[in-house]
């Protein structure tokens, strides 16, 4: 038994020829990555999961592992209309948005003309997000999760499709604010970015310290990439994932008969997680080729989707449990 989406029905021929004409797409925006992203492969399975579901990522890693680079070369691959932010302390929210000037016409009439900001992007930058005031980054929660932003009691739509990749680095937290938890749900995946395979490593070394560097070919449009976003939202669900997700999220809070949880979880993912969850299950069917996900996907998927989503109780961060811990047993559970 499946669970579908309240969407125009269509039918099973239909949904194969779709599918099989975006995983063709989808085949070739990962060739064009891997001509620049050199190894790295969950990595970029991951963001580009988060991409074909819709919505925003996370990209946590050490200097010099090519977040930058990656963002980069899926905004010029996707054919994505991207704009980048530098995020520094003294960054304010209308550097981000935008402002209203006033401006007076040659018969001295006065009036206001708003200057959008560079969130009117498809695909925006936040590089290095935890370097901003909270102020600051409260002047994104709107937007991720709306795809509005109101000034001056105006509201401005954002473009469609519009996604938030940002950065952070996980070691220099000196000049940092914590991202507010609010801020952090909106996120539907935080992908944690590991140092290269030496075979990686290898290439790396050998083609970009010539003359040349690869550069980034375009190959899909933003209008077949929300095709392809909407195909995903029509995808089947069978019941046992949707059972799956409900268990691993469930199990993940709090008070909900979980000893393991109870002893080392201060607060865990709302309903989001599990929408989260479903969407990129959805997307990852896709990736790989297939037309329903699995409760293999789910447990691939735990901890990017949930490990931002949840906090530990002081106790067990002394005991050194991590949240990856906790999510990888929770998700052997299920």
């Amino acid at each position: 038994m499946s669970v579908m989406v309240k969407e125009s029905p269509i039918n099973e021929k239909d949904m194969i020829a779709q599918a099989e004409a975006a995983l063709a797409d989808i085949s070739r925006v990962r060739d064009g990555v891997g001509r620049v992203i050199f190894g790295q492969e969950a990595v970029v399975e991951r963001t580009l999961v988060a991409l074909l579901a819709g919505g925003h990522a996370l990209l946590v890693g050490v200097p010099g592992l090519a977040k930058t680079k990656l963002v980069e070369t899926l905004g010029v691959v996707l054919g994505l209309d991207s704009r980048r932010i530098q995020f520094t302390p003294d960054l304010m929210p209308s550097d981000i948005l935008g402002s209203e000037v006033m401006e007076q016409d040659e018969a001295g009439k006065r009036s206001f003309r708003f200057i959008s900001g560079p969130i009117f992007a498809q695909l925006l930058m936040a590089d290095e997000i935890n370097r901003a005031s909270p102020r600051t980054q409260s002047a994104l929660l709107q937007a991720m999760q709306e795809y509005h932003v109101t000034i001056a009691g105006v509201r401005h739509d954002l473009p469609a499709p519009f996604h938030v990749l940002a950065t952070q680095n996980p070691l220099e937290q000196e000049g940092t604010y914590p991202l507010p938890e609010a801020q952090l749900d909106r996120f539907l995946m935080q992908v944690d970015i590991l140092y290269p395979e030496i075979e990686a490593e290898r290439r790396i070394l050998l083609e970009t310290t010539g003359i040349e560097d690869a550069k980034a070919q375009n190959v899909l449009q933003p209008v077949r990439l929300k095709e392809i976003q909407t195909l995903i939202r029509r995808m089947p669900v069978p019941e046992s994932v949707v059972d799956a997700i409900l268990k691993l999220v469930r199990s993940a809070r709090p008070g909900q008969g979980n000893a393991e949880t109870d002893k080392h979880v201060a607060w865990g993912p709302g309903p989001r997680a599990s929408q989260a969850l479903t969407l990129c299950a959805r997307a990852r069917a896709l990736y790989d080729g297939r037309l329903a996900p699995s409760v293999d996907d789910i447990r691939a998927l735990a901890e990017p989707v949930l490990q931002h989503r949840m906090a530990l109780t002081f106790a067990a961060r002394a005991e050194g449990t991590t949240v990856r811990d906790v999510v990888a047993k929770l998700a052997k559970g299920i």
